[in-house]
């Protein structure tokens, strides 16, 4: 088993005014040599929005885009499709490929935003760029980790790339096994909320750790615990 942690603290950390932004790995003004990415796995942006502020229109090319909402109303639109809102339960996938623009903005104009946004690198490039938005509520079962992205299409969403996104909430003294799917892959589990032990490891609010070498994990939780697995091809 080989792991790397990053605690929530050592994140890059930026306060825009209208947006706070914490990055576990190396993006925009952040940069840390040791902190490129995890295997494909390249962004883990932890974002607050204000209310009625956002990001403009900006492009992206060749690279997998996960939004996933934590609080509040995430409203996209770009110039492939119409204007959408998406809230804690639903995701939203772009596969940007030959590129796309695309704005997000807060549609409150009273509640802060929060949303995770996660880049996968693809295994293919020059695709024809694809949005959609998915609602993974019914897929949530408590005290398990839910797939609900694959490359296989078994699940609402997918990815170009051998990526699989899990979520769960456990309950305090609850223990799961995480199971890799493939071979030469590496999990990347985030704590949204609460606290586990992993690996040896107790890991609280918004640390992660990556996991590689190895056929699965345990992961326990200390308290109610909600946490995000990222498995990627390393």
């Amino acid at each position: 088993m080989k792991t790397v942690i990053d605690k929530a603290n050592t994140r890059g950390y930026f306060n825009h005014g209208w947006l706070k932004t914490y990055h576990t790995f190396s993006f925009a003004d952040y940069y840390n040599p040791r902190r490129i990415h995890f295997g494909t796995l390249r962004v883990l942006n932890d974002d607050t929005v204000a209310p009625g502020e956002g990001f403009g229109m900006h492009p992206h090319k060749n690279m997998e885009v996960v939004s996933i909402p934590l609080q509040g109303y995430l409203r996209h639109g770009d110039n492939v499709q119409n204007e959408s809102t998406i809230t804690p339960g639903e995701i939203q996938v772009m596969s940007t490929g030959t590129g796309i623009y695309h704005s997000e903005y807060n549609a409150s104009k009273t509640e802060d935003l929060k949303f995770l946004q996660i880049w996968v690198i693809p295994n293919v490039e020059e695709t024809k760029p694809e949005y959609h938005n998915y609602d993974i509520r019914p897929l949530l079962k408590h005290n398990e980790l839910t797939t609900f992205i694959s490359p296989s299409g078994n699940t609402p969403a997918h990815l170009l790339q051998d990526a699989w996104f899990s979520m769960g909430t456990l309950d305090a003294g609850h223990s799961v096994i995480y199971r890799m799917h493939k071979p030469r892959t590496g999990v990347y589990i985030f704590v949204i909320e609460g606290e586990i032990n992993v690996a040896g490891e107790n890991l609280s609010r918004r640390d992660g750790i990556g996991i590689w070498d190895i056929e699965s994990v345990t992961i326990e939780a200390i308290s109610e615990t909600q946490i995000l697995a990222i498995e990627v091809a390393m």
